[in-house]
C-alpha cells in the first residue's frame, strides 16, 4: 500500500442517510436464517466437509504419490496438475471462509483451517490485513485497496499512473496472472513489516516478532517440502523439480486472479475517491454494491469449486456468512437493492465476466489518471 503524503490516513463512510438499506437487508437475511433454522456458518453442512476433505486430498495424495518415485516424469506432471487443482480449491473453498471466521462456529477450527493458506505459500497475518481489512473495507479505493494497486506492469485503477505499455495489458495480463501466488510468496516479507508501521499489529492482537518468526519458518518449510525434498528423494534433475513447482503456481495463480479480479475490475463497477477530509460518498454497504459484481450465478460447478466467490456481492456485504448460503440469500440482496434504487451488478456467465474484465483492462490501458469518482 503506497499511500502518498496528501492521502488521509483513515477514510470514513460518512453518508449516514443511507443506513436504512443495510439495516433492512440485515433484518431480511436474519429472518431467512431464523425461518429455516440455520446459522451463518458452514460446519453443520456435510457438503462443505466433504469438499474440504476432497481439496486437501487433491493436494496431499498426489504429493505423496510423487514422492513415492513410482511414476514417470510425465505422470508426475499430471499429479502436479491435480495438486494445483486441490491448492486452488483450498484457497477458494476452505481457507477463504476460515480466515473470515465463517467456516465454523468454533474459532479454533477457523484458525486451524486458515493455516491451509500456507499450502499456497501465503501468510495468514498479511492476508488477513490485505484482504479482510483493506480490501473488504475500502474496495476499489486507490491507495487503500491493495488488490487494485499497480502490479508490476498492470494498471487496475483509473486513478493510478498511466504508462505507454499499459495499452497492451489486456493482452499480456494472462502472462502475469499466473504469477499471483509466486508474488504473494515474496511480497509477504515486505507486508509483515510494512503493516507494523501502519499500526495493524495492536489492532489485531498480533506481535511483530512472532509473526516474523512464523513467516520465515513457514516460507522455509514450504520451499523444503515443495522443492528440496522432491529433489532429494527423486531421481530427477533440479530443473524438472522447478518446472513442476512453477506449473503448480501458474495454474493456481491464474485461477485465483481471475476469480477475484472479475468481481471488481469490470465495466460496471466504479472506483470511488474521497474528499480532502477522507470522506467517501456512500455508506460502507452501498459502497460495496457500486464496486462489486457477481458472475455465472447459475454455474453450479463454478459456485461449488470457487467457494461461492462468484457471488461477490453477497460475500462483501456479509463476509462472516459461509459461502454455502450465498445462493439463497442472493435474491434477498438483489430485491432489496432494487427496492432502494441501488445497483446490483452481475454478469450471466464466466465468459461474459471475463470479456468485461478484458475490456476494462483495455480501457484502463488508454484512459489518463482520473481525479474524482470513476463512474
Amino acid at each position: 500500500m503506497n499511500i502518498s503524503k496528501n492521502t488521509p490516513q483513515k477514510l470514513r463512510f460518512s453518508n449516514s442517510n443511507q443506513a436504512l438499506f443495510y439495516t433492512t437487508l440485515r433484518q431480511r437475511v436474519g429472518d431467512y436464517f431464523k425461518e429455516n433454522g440455520l446459522n451463518q456458518y458452514g460446519d453443520h453442512h456435510l457438503g462443505i466437509k466433504i469438499k474440504t476433505a476432497l481439496m486437501l486430498g487433491l493436494f496431499i495424495v498426489p504429493y505423496c504419490l510423487i514422492l513415492s518415485g513410482w511414476f514417470s516424469v510425465w505422470a508426475m506432471f499430471g499429479l502436479v496438475l491435480l495438486m494445483a487443482t486441490g491448492t486452488a480449491g483450498i484457497g477458494l473453498s476452505v481457507m477463504h471462509d476460515a480466515i473470515h471466521g465463517s467456516y465454523s462456529s468454533r474459532p479454533l477450527i477457523n484458525r486451524a483451517l486458515s493455516w491451509s493458506l500456507y499450502i499456497l505459500g501465503g501468510n495468514v497475518f498479511s492476508w488477513r490485513i490485505q484482504h479482510n481489512v483493506l480490501h473488504h473495507t475500502y474496495t476499489n479505493v486507490y491507495e487503500y485497496d491493495e488488490d487494485i494497486e499497480t502490479k508490476f506492469v498492470l494498471r487496475l485503477s483509473p486513478h493510478s499512473p498511466l504508462k505507454k505499455y499499459h495499452k497492451y495489458q489486456h493482452i499480456y495480463v494472462f502472462l502475469l496472472y499466473p504469477l499471483m501466488t509466486l508474488s504473494i510468496f515474496y511480497k509477504d516479507f515486505a507486508k509483515v513489516f510494512r503493516y507494523a508501521s501502519k499500526n495493524f499489529y495492536p489492532k489485531n492482537n498480533a506481535n511483530l516478532f512472532w509473526e516474523a518468526i512464523t513467516l520465515i519458518f513457514t516460507k522455509v518449510l514450504y520451499i523444503f517440502m515443495l522443492c528440496i525434498l522432491p529433489y532429494l528423494v527423486l531421481e530427477i534433475a533440479w530443473w524438472q523439480v522447478l518446472i513442476g513447482f512453477l506449473s503448480l503456481h501458474f495454474v493456481v495463480g491464474l485461477v485465483l486472479s481471475l476469480i477475484f479480479q472479475m468481481a471488481h475490475v469490470i465495466e460496471d463497477t466504479i472506483h470511488p475517491t474521497y474528499d480532502e477530509e477522507g470522506n467517501l460518498e456512500n455508506s460502507w454497504a452501498i459502497h460495496q454494491l457500486y464496486t462489486t459484481a457477481n458472475f455465472a450465478k447459475n454455474n453450479h460447478f463454478l459456485t461449488w469449486f470457487a467457494g461461492g466467490l462468484n457471488y461477490q456481492v453477497e460475500h462483501h456485504l456479509f463476509p462472516n456468512i459461509c459461502h454455502i448460503h450465498y445462493r439463497p440469500i442472493s435474491e434477498i440482496v438483489k430485491n432489496t437493492a432494487q427496492e432502494f434504487g441501488l445497483p446490483y451488478h452481475e454478469q450471466p456467465t464466466f465468459v461474459s465476466a471475463l470479456r468485461s474484465h478484458i475490456k476494462m483492462l483495455h480501457q484502463l490501458g488508454k484512459v489518463p489518471p482520473i481525479l474524482g469518482n470513476c463512474e
